[in-house]
């Protein structure tokens, strides 16, 4: 896989950043530990709330890490969905 962007942990990213995704997004998948939650930004997208709900954590920060691959947007990390997604 080739990066294109890497941003440092240190600058934070909040719920703007993380609806400037969503917007470019076609499917968002949001991983925490076990929980996968899998959006549809076409069919049933989730409302605004819901989706800053899943993207941001305590801090209101976007979540890491993220990765978007074309018009997938991965946020946390759950190693087979990255196998099954990324390859």
């Amino acid at each position: 896989m080739n990066v294109k962007e890497e941003t440092s942990a240190s600058k934070k990213l909040g719920a703007e950043k993380a609806l400037e995704l969503a917007k470019a997004a076609s499917r968002i998948i949001v991983m925490k530990g076990k929980k996968v939650s899998d959006f549809d930004m076409k069919k049933d997208a989730p409302t605004k709330d819901e989706l800053l709900a899943a993207m941001l954590g305590t801090t209101g920060n976007l979540r890491a890490p993220t990765i978007v691959r074309g018009k997938t947007v991965l946020v946390g990390f759950n190693q087979e969905v990255y196998d099954k997604v990324l390859g």
